[in-house]
């Protein structure tokens, strides 16, 4: 059934979009995608998938994928915006819109008003699935009071998933959290008082045991992003073990994109090749230089990418 849709994962790659249609279809379960503004958005991502071309690609391979819009609103894709002109073309596509203002706003009456502004423009262009609302700790941590006045205050529109949080946050490839059951449990005790849906982000990195107790306490559904890039730069890195030419390559393309700058802290060893490869490498997997110097270089490796990722999906929902 739709309702127990357990794993939301990140567009990351096409081997792991691939990945999950495929694992979908094999196992007769539903799976969602969560593309992020900056991996999928109305004029395209670094995956090169425009909203419209994601969906097509999906929806004609699979009918057990939801599409989810991740961390819908201001500030989340390439540019500062307010977010409006990509939800509304988000509106046609989606099965389901994250609506998160929060990295813009530290105080929360403001990102309370900005998400119900923000809810009532896709209405008001006739956008007719559901929402979720709130957002991850290491973006705005909320207290349970305002949590429950954030839900009172979105009511009368159509919420089906609503962010809870026990302590995850990522740094690079690690949980960097402490999960805290008793705060899961109070918070899960909150949203289904309003017959809601409980979901968590930044599930990467935790031990499966762990994530199907929290399953097991009452959390409806979890995303995971960061990890299936890590599991598939792992896989190259595996293949060019004995090849430093190439490795350099790679070790350059991640270096000059800067986009290990998001997930390190000042202690951080940029020289540390494979390390900073392993943070990244996964937003250089669509880079034409990666491509034709190293990807299309290792037959069948799109086969050992997608049987790991399915193994990791395997071991989180069985």
């Amino acid at each position: 059934m739709k309702n127990n849709c357990q794993l939301f994962i990140g567009c990351v790659s096409i081997n792991t979009i691939d990945a999950a249609i495929e694992y979908s279809n094999e196992n007769n379960v539903y799976l969602g995608l969560i593309p992020s503004r900056r991996q999928v958005d109305a004029h395209g991502g670094y995956i090169n998938f425009n909203n419209k071309l994601l969906y097509d690609y999906v929806k004609n391979r699979s009918n057990k994928i939801i599409l989810q819009r991740d961390h819908g609103g201001p500030n989340q894709g390439t540019i500062k915006d307010d977010g409006v002109i990509s939800l509304l073309d988000d509106c046609k596509y989606y099965d389901i819109l994250h609506i998160d203002p929060w990295i813009k706003y530290t105080n929360f009456q403001d990102g309370l008003e900005c998400t119900k502004q923000l809810i009532q423009s896709c209405m008001d262009s006739e956008y007719n699935g559901t929402f979720e609302i709130g957002t991850e700790e290491s973006i705005f941590s909320f207290e349970l009071h305002e949590m429950d006045t954030l839900i009172q205050s979105c009511k009368k529109y159509n919420i089906e998933y609503v962010v809870i949080q026990s302590g995850t946050s990522l740094s690079e490839n690690k949980n960097t959290g402490t999960y805290d059951k008793n705060k899961l449990i109070n918070f899960l005790n909150l949203v289904k008082k309003y017959n809601l849906k409980t979901k968590e982000h930044n599930g990467d990195y935790i031990n499966s045991d762990i994530i199907r107790e929290k399953f097991n306490l009452g959390l409806d559904g979890i995303n995971i992003a960061p990890e299936f890039g890590f599991i598939e730069t792992c896989c190259y890195l595996e293949a060019l073990s004995k090849d430093s030419q190439k490795i350099n390559i790679f070790y350059d393309l991640c270096y000059e994109s800067g986009r290990w700058k998001k997930w390190v802290n000042s202690q951080f060893n940029i020289e540390d090749k494979l390390s900073l490869i392993k943070i990244c490498g996964h937003y250089l997997l669509d880079n034409e230089i990666f491509k034709t110097e190293i990807k299309y270089k290792i037959p069948d490796i799109s086969v050992n990418i997608k049987s790991k990722i399915k193994d990791r999906i395997h071991g989180i929902i069985l």
